[in-house]
C-alpha cells in the first residue's frame, strides 16, 4: 500500500530551508486622476517579480468593479471604498505580500484609517504622494475624466470639482513630469531598500 506524504505549505518549506519568510508590506499611491500612480506601480511590480518578490497591484478600478460596485462617489462611499482596499492590502501584506495600491484615496481622514489598520497589526506601510500637478494630468487624461468635466458630463471629479487633500508628510513625494516612469519606479524602489522592506 503506497504510503500518504502531504505536500509541505509555503511555511513549513521556508523553515525547513531556514530561510525567514519576506515581508510583506502596503505602498499606497495617493495622487490625482492621471498622476501616473497605476505606471509607476506596474514598472516596479515588473521589477520585484523579476527578482523573486511576491507582489500584487491593488487596482482602483478593479476593486470598484469587484468589491464596491454598489458604491458611488459621496465622500462616504469613497472612504468606505479605502476601507476596503485597505483591508485586503493589509491582509495580504501580514502574509508576506508587497502590495502596491495605486489609489486615488482623497481624504487624509480615510488614508489615515488604513495606515491605522496597518499599525494596529504591526504591518509596515509606506504613503506615497505621486504629486504630478493638475495640469500635467489634465493634459494627460488617460482615461478622458478631464475632458467628461470641461464639456458638463462628468461631475465630482477628484482635484477639479471634488476635494483632494495631499498628504502634508508622505514617506515620499514623486513629481513624475521631472522625469522618467523609470525615475518614478527606482525612486520608490529606494525607499523600499531604506526602510529595509527588499532585503
Amino acid at each position: 500500500m503506497a504510503e500518504l506524504m502531504s505536500t509541505p505549505t509555503t511555511t513549513e518549506t521556508t523553515a525547513g530551508t531556514g530561510a525567514p519568510p519576506a515581508a510583506g508590506a502596503t505602498v499606497w499611491l495617493t495622487g490625482l486622476p492621471s498622476a501616473g500612480k497605476t505606471t509607476i506601480a506596474t514598472a516596479l511590480a515588473d521589477r520585484l517579480r523579476a527578482a523573486g518578490r511576491r507582489v500584487e497591484v491593488l487596482d482602483g478600478d478593479e476593486i470598484r468593479t469587484f468589491l464596491s460596485a454598489g458604491l458611488g462617489f459621496s465622500k462616504e462611499d469613497r472612504h468606505t471604498n479605502v476601507q476596503r482596499i485597505g483591508f485586503v492590502a493589509e491582509l495580504l501584506a501580514r502574509n508576506g505580500v508587497l502590495v502596491l495600491v495605486p489609489v486615488i484615496a482623497p481624504y487624509a481622514d480615510s488614508r489615515a484609517a488604513v495606515r491605522d489598520r496597518h499599525a494596529a497589526h504591526g504591518t509596515p506601510y509606506l504613503e506615497v504622494h505621486v504629486a504630478t500637478p493638475l495640469e500635467v494630468c489634465s493634459e494627460r487624461d488617460v482615461k478622458g475624466l478631464y475632458a467628461k468635466q470641461r464639456a458638463g458630463e462628468l461631475t465630482g471629479l477628484t482635484g477639479v470639482d471634488d476635494p483632494y487633500e495631499p498628504p502634508t508628510d508622505p514617506d515620499l513625494r514623486i513629481e513624475t513630469q521631472a522625469g522618467t516612469v523609470q525615475d518614478s519606479a527606482d525612486a520608490l524602489h529606494t525607499l523600499l531598500t531604506d526602510k529595509g522592506l527588499l532585503a
